[in-house]
């Protein structure tokens, strides 16, 4: 690759980032100087649900929004979701009005392990004036960072680190700066919907401690066990791709937990780390340009709530014929999308996934 068209493909990557961070901050909401304080508002939010019957949550993510609406709706009360759809979790931060329902909500249901990057200091500050918050991911055996690339069949990532049960070793992780807010454990479970089930189930029993509601539980496993058993119908997808073809090339290291629990393998990232918030080297692009070459990959696999110029100049760069496919990575899609549920997207990526790679 020449140093000008690795130039070219270093600034598409600061823009990229750029274009990424505006469109977190788009969505905070702007606090007027008469309000009233967040716990005062806290307060009033609190008496209004309780008088309406039901438990108050928070949700920050769309993912954990949508399963955690449908224990709610099941068992009564009511769920606002910090984080509209479409917006990258890694940069999102929350308008007094959202701190101000945290602290006054039974329970705050947070992914953890460093997604919420942007809302650490408003979760801490919620914490402190009281909120219960109720962090998932930590508590769902979360995988390392690399354990995707690798699969059964033989595939391993290019320093050759995989061991017997596929789980790459420490040094194997690439782009490890970009690992510092999250740490060396993935955040990104959803993509396992037993694992998601398994935090459905959870959430419920935490809103039967913070309310003393049996229901809460029941209508939790109720969620689950629907869950299961679309994970059916999105196994069959996935598993419909030759094993020779199960090779993901992604705009940053978020399927994970897929390639874990499907057989693929994640040759390379565009952003070699597990946040969309990183900067690619020179280096990491040349190498990724490379890879796809030597691999013969077919799609790389965007996201929709991050800018894909930077995927798409990589796959123009590469000088095959590749196709870069937006899946529904960080966020759900908009109402009446095929995205607009959390089993949709998943049902919807894995037939991305699958078409992508044998189209």
């Amino acid at each position: 690759m020449t140093t000008t068209k690795i130039a070219l493909l270093s600034a598409l990557a600061a823009g990229a980032l750029v274009l990424s961070a505006c469109s977190g901050s788009e969505t905070t909401t702007t606090e007027s100087t008469s309000a009233p304080s967040a716990v005062e508002s806290a307060s009033e939010s609190a008496d209004a649900v309780e008088a309406a019957g039901g438990a108050s949550v928070v949700a920050t993510t769309t993912m954990l929004g949508d399963v955690t609406g449908e224990i709610v709706l099941c068992a009564g009360g009511n769920v606002e979701v910090l984080m509209p759809n479409g917006v990258d979790p890694h940069d999102f931060s929350a308008s007094s009005d959202q701190i101000a329902s945290m602290i006054g909500a039974d329970l705050v249901v947070v992914n953890g392990l460093g997604l919420e990057s942007g809302l650490t200091d408003s979760l801490a500050n919620a914490t402190s004036d009281g909120a219960n918050v109720f962090e998932v991911a930590p508590l769902l055996d979360p995988i390392e960072f690399g354990a995707g690339s690798h699969s059964e069949e033989g595939h391993s990532d290019e320093e050759g680190h995989s061991d017997e049960e596929g789980h790459s070793d420490e040094e194997g992780h690439s782009g490890e700066e970009g690992h510092d807010d999250h740490g060396s454990l993935d955040p990104h479970f959803w993509f396992d919907m037993n694992r998601m089930a398994t935090a459905a189930e959870l959430i419920g029993a935490e809103l039967t401690t913070a309310t003393g509601d049996e229901a809460y539980t029941t209508c939790a496993q109720a969620t689950a066990t629907q869950i299961r058993a679309a994970e059916g119908e999105v196994r069959a997808l996935l598993e419909s791709v030759p094993a020779d073809q199960r090779i993901l090339v992604t705009d940053h290291e978020a399927l994970g937990y897929l390639a874990d629990v499907y057989g693929y393998e994640i040759a390379g990232t565009v952003i070699p780390a597990g946040t969309t918030l990183a900067e690619p080297s020179s280096a990491d692009l040349a190498a990724l340009v490379a890879t796809i070459k030597a691999e013969g990959i077919t799609a790389i696999f965007s996201n929709t709530s991050s800018p894909t110029a930077l995927a798409e100049a990589v796959a123009a760069e590469s000088g095959t014929n590749i196709k870069v496919i937006p899946l529904y990575v960080e966020s759900l899609g908009e109402p009446g999308s095929p995205a607009a549920t959390y089993v949709d997207m998943m049902r919807t990526n894995a037939q991305l996934i699958a078409e992508g790679l044998q189209g």
